[in-house]
């Protein structure tokens, strides 16, 4: 059992309690308010002129797919033989002892969503994992979560090179709208058959990887960057009245008013560094700040390894320097990812009955370069301790 006292408690779930106390039981949040007193053989820790926040979450990365400093050896994110490999599962690739993991809760983040990489059309399921653990299968928070897709530059560029296809966007959509349609026809053959007492159509394992999608389970993770692509995988996912989140959305601040329009979930970035290829033309960190205003409920991510995990809070402050609302910037690194993402019931606030996943800064991270994490709690235990 642990007791933090005295932080500046940012609850995420209502008003921030200025010498607050968080109570850890069993793993979970027992309690959240002031003055509460210590139960018998508590460890308390005094958070006075602390700021004390949930765990943060990125929406989207590929930590634990590709691993620091390995190079060839642990690029396990994209597999660019076909350019449709559904099949293809995150969990088998992550690898939970690369540094990468120590470092991101180091820095403050306790939840990550990783997956497949963009090269192909259909990459693969993502799944939401804690970030800490010797053995994947025990720090899943939900799988699958979705099921990668990509649109724009990485797949024409990856398979055009190879002269296969897709060398074009139509191809890409083309290929997408194939294995949907397939999917639909192998689900009503299986249940026509089980209906008639009759042998059911022959196993094909993409197409069973599909069918959580078919069925609404888990939506497309949408990487699509041109305001163009964006609205390519929501035609698509009007077509087949399936679920769908939009990755990347580069191009957001320019589409605002029909993003707004559609109630779709945007995931946006990674917005620091260099403009690497023409799709990023409009990158900018003042996307967020836009798309929130406009109505879009917005999570900040980095695309780790393409800005490491642990600098998620910095991008969440060079949003409010962009002109991002604070507390939008908040709730785009809190809140925002856990809801959108479907495990809200979990993570993404200091409530109780949630996981008890606690970050104590010594500043604030969106606003002082130099905050660092105190103490980093992942589901009750002390991760982390400067």
């Amino acid at each position: 059992m642990i007791l933090i006292k005295n932080g500046h408690v940012k609850t995420m779930a209502g008003p921030d309690i200025e010498g607050g106390d968080v109570l850890i039981e069993n793993g979970k949040i027992k309690a959240v308010g002031k003055g509460l007193e210590a139960p018998s053989g508590a460890q308390v820790i005094d958070a006075k002129g602390r700021l004390v926040t949930p765990g943060f979450i990125d929406a989207h990365c590929h930590i634990g797919l590709d691993n620091e400093g390995m190079g060839w050896e642990g690029m396990d994110y994209n597999e660019i033989v076909e350019p449709c490999t559904p099949q293809l599962r995150a969990i088998d690739s992550i690898n939970p002892i690369d540094e990468a993991f120590e470092n991101a809760v180091k820095g403050g983040v306790t939840t990550a969503v990783t997956g497949p990489g963009s090269a192909n059309v259909i990459g693969g399921t993502f799944v939401a994992i804690k970030l800490y653990g010797k053995r994947v299968d025990k720090m899943i928070l939900k799988d699958p979560v979705a099921m990668k897709v990509a649109f724009g530059e990485n797949p024409k560029r990856c398979y055009g090179n190879m002269k296969k296809s897709p060398s074009t966007r139509m191809a890409t959509a083309a290929l997408l709208r194939e294995m949907l349609f397939k999917t639909k026809r192998y689900m009503e053959d299986k249940e026509r058959a089980e209906k008639e007492g009759k042998n059911p159509p022959p196993f094909d394992m993409k197409l069973e990887a599909m069918i959580p999608v078919l069925k609404k389970e888990i939506p497309i993770k949408a990487h699509a960057h041109r305001a163009d692509d964006i609205f390519t995988s929501i035609r698509i996912a009007r077509e087949f009245g399936i679920g769908i989140t939009l990755d990347h959305c580069t191009d957001g601040s320019l589409i605002a008013d029909e993003l707004a329009a559609e109630g779709l979930p945007a995931f946006v970035g990674p917005s620091l560094g260099k403009k690497s290829k023409i799709e990023l033309a409009n990158k900018s960190f003042a996307t967020p700040g836009e798309l929130t205003r406009a109505g879009v409920k917005v999570s900040i991510i980095t695309d780790a390894p393409v800005i490491p995990l642990a600098n998620l809070p910095l991008c969440a402050g060079m949003a409010v320097r962009a002109g991002m609302d604070i507390e939008d910037a908040w709730k785009a690194i809190t809140i925002n990812p856990a809801e959108s993402i479907g495990i809200a019931d979990r993570v993404g606030s200091l409530e109780v009955g949630k996981d008890a996943d606690v970050v104590i800064h010594n500043g604030n991270p969106l606003t002082e370069v130099t905050s660092t994490v105190a103490t980093a709690i992942i589901d009750g235990k002390i991760i982390y301790q400067e």
